[in-house]
Parts: C-alpha cells; structure tokens; sequence
C-alpha cells in the first residue's frame, strides 16, 4: 500500500474558502440556503464551510447532519453498518439545500442522500458540494456543483479524508493505492 498526500493546509483551507466563495456567488435571491453534511465524514467539511461563510454572511445557513445509510442500493450487500444519527432541525421545504460530502466516487452514497432527504421536505433546487471529486469513478450519472479538488483514480485506489474533528494532527487528504 502506497500513499501519496493530496491536500493538506494552508491549500486545504484557500480550497475550503473558494468553495465557500462560490456558494455566496449562486445564492438564489428570495430563497433560503441550508446545509445538509451527510453523515459521517461531510459533516466535518459541512461544519467548516458554515463556519466560514458566517465571516461573510449576515446570517449563517442553517446546518443539518443527513444519514443515508438505510437508503443505499447495496445497504443488505455490505458487511453489517451501523448506522449515524440524522439531526435536521429545520424544515427543507421550498430551500435551497446544499449537500455536502467529503468525497464524491460512484454517486450511490448521493444518490441515497436524495432519497433520504424527501422525508423532510422538498426543496427548491439542491446542490452538491464535495472536497474530492474522484472523476472516472462515477456509476451514476451525478456530479458535483461544487467540487475542491478533482482527482484521477483507479479502481485500486481510495482517497482517505483525515481530519482533527476525528483525532488526527492535521488535515490531510490522501490517495491511498493497494497492489
């Protein structure tokens, strides 16, 4: 196994900040913006982009934290998950829903968050914000609105998301290649 380091700060936090940027940038106007983090590792890069669009914003977007675990298409396939908490203490109906995920690969996991996220409403447009896109992944047709980092991956390699929230050092991001 090989690891080879992607992002890690400062370019972590001017890639977090540009994204942050470019949601301010497409706001709708009249609409209400909320984030939704799906659960569990986008809602630590959910939490840091509200933190710093509340530098920017006179109003920070309301968080939410979604888990689409019971809503995957492979959910009976996989070895026995347990599943996180959903903690959404606002209505979604008629917003402007930003889902945030730390790395987008086939689309499965997104694709579930959609399904997950009508039980609370339905919004006005929704869109999707992901630190690493792993292009040439993608089983179905989704893609991101909003993307850090795109990445070139093989079938043998996964990209490993560390963050302090979860006990590590520092923030890094790697490519991790298996033999």
């Amino acid at each position: 196994m090989t690891r080879k380091l992607i992002l890690s700060s400062p370019l972590l936090e001017i890639t977090i900040s540009r994204l942050c940027q470019e949601l301010i940038e497409n706001q709708i106007q009249g609409i209400e913006t909320v984030i939704l983090g799906l659960q569990p590792r986008g809602i630590f890069l959910a939490e840091r982009i509200a933190k710093e669009l509340s530098k920017h914003l006179p109003e920070t977007p309301p968080i939410g934290q979604l888990d689409a675990t019971f809503y995957r298409d492979d959910f009976r396939r996989r070895d026995p998950v347990s599943p996180n908490s959903t903690h959404i203490p606002f209505i979604i109906e008629n917003k402007r829903v930003i889902l945030v995920d730390d790395v987008l690969a086939t689309g499965r996991m997104v694709r579930a968050a959609l399904d997950a996220m009508t039980a609370f409403g339905r919004p006005a447009k929704v869109e999707l914000c992901v630190l690493i896109d792993r292009i040439y992944n993608r089983d179905l047709p989704i893609n991101a609105d909003y993307v850090g980092k795109s990445v070139n991956t093989l079938s043998t390699e996964k990209v490993l998301v560390e963050w302090t929230e979860q006990g590590h050092d520092a923030d890094k991001i790697w490519l991790i290649t298996h033999p």
